[in-house]
């Protein structure tokens, strides 16, 4: 029960390939100091909370970079039976070209401390577990990381029947992700009504419970203005079904 996928799944597969500059802040949808939480419920019974931030630039090997963090948690209940504590850390170029570096940290029965080094030299990305590495997976030109992907998709406007396409690694495979935008609706979220896009990414390309069922889906709703925030997550599989959904969001403001 990989729910925290919700958010961070999209990440991984809701893509957008974008060339913006950040020479021009008033048409950055995100700054230092965002906040986005969401409630995770598992087939309609509350399961966690999900957390996305904006945190303040750093500098990485010269370069210097945007600074993401996803965090998922469990609910003490849940804990008894399924224990999540997950945290993302995603470094990119100030425009969200590429990724520099990534990071998991995964506690409760899976354990994993993942750091995954972008090497733009040799064009590949290097992956190491608990300090065991991989061999090195060769990536293409723009290639972003599951959790920096996401905030490369809110730079792109959205139209119906658009398609969108980004080269995303996690480290151990490289894949060409895909999505398009089904339609445009409003959606009540949270106690709050919003006016959406439906963007649906391609599944072939995930692992997991996802690649088990062929009929699998995941259906991300995006607000249809110059924020694109995600306002609910919605995934259906054999094992049954997830929705992530809002509570609150905070705007970032200058470092």
């Amino acid at each position: 029960m990989r729910w925290h996928a919700t958010v961070v799944c999209s990440i991984w597969i809701c893509l957008a390939g974008t060339q913006a500059s950040f020479g021009d802040p008033a048409g950055v949808p995100f700054r230092p100091g965002e906040q986005l939480n969401f409630a995770v419920y598992w087939s309609f019974i509350p399961a966690g909370e999900a957390v996305l931030e904006v945190l303040p630039s750093e500098v990485r090997d010269g370069v210097e970079c945007f600074h993401f963090r996803a965090t998922a948690r469990t609910l003490d209940y849940i804990d008894l039976f399924y224990m999540v504590r997950d945290r993302l850390d995603a470094y990119t170029d100030n425009a969200v070209n590429r990724s520099v570096l990534f990071q998991q940290i995964q506690e409760g029965k899976h354990k994993r401390n993942v750091v995954v080094d972008f090497d733009w030299q040799k064009n590949e990305a290097c992956y190491a577990n608990f300090g065991e590495k991989r061999a090195p997976v060769p990536i293409s030109p723009g290639s972003l990381d599951p959790l920096s992907v996401f905030y490369a998709f809110r730079l792109r406007e959205l139209e119906v029947g658009g398609e969108m396409s980004c080269p995303v690694t996690d480290g151990k495979k490289a894949v060409m992700g895909r999505a398009k935008v089904l339609r445009r609706e409003t959606i009540q979220c949270g106690g709050k009504e919003y006016d959406t896009f439906l963007v649906e990414p391609e599944m072939k390309e995930v692992g997991g419970v996802f690649e088990k069922d062929s009929r699998a889906k995941l259906h991300i709703w995006v607000t249809a203005d110059q924020d694109r925030i995600p306002v609910r997550v919605k995934s259906g599989v054999k094992v049954g079904s997830f929705v992530a959904e809002l509570t609150s969001w905070k705007r970032g403001g200058q470092e």
